[in-house]
């Protein structure tokens, strides 16, 4: 599933970053954030119109990611 199909509170695991088309500069920055696989990753909060942006934390940090970033980032929930 992607980062953006997460409910909030979730616990889940990034699986990877895809690219949305060839050299992705937004996927690859998103790496460099910490986006890689293993780390741990939940939506703490949505935003009012449509949903975006999303707080997502990852480690102790917290991000705002639009949701077209997050569709980047392939996760599956934490058991």
């Amino acid at each position: 599933m992607n980062l953006s199909e997460l409910l909030p509170f979730t616990p889940a695991v990034v699986d990877d970053v895809i690219n949305v088309e060839g050299d992705d500069p937004i996927a690859k920055r998103l790496r460099e954030l910490g986006f890689v696989s293993g780390e741990p990753v939940r939506i703490v909060a949505r935003g009012p119109i449509g949903a975006d942006p999303l707080l997502v934390q990852i480690g102790f940090t917290r991000f705002a990611l639009r949701r077209s970033e997050a569709q980047r980032v392939r996760v599956h929930v934490a058991s």
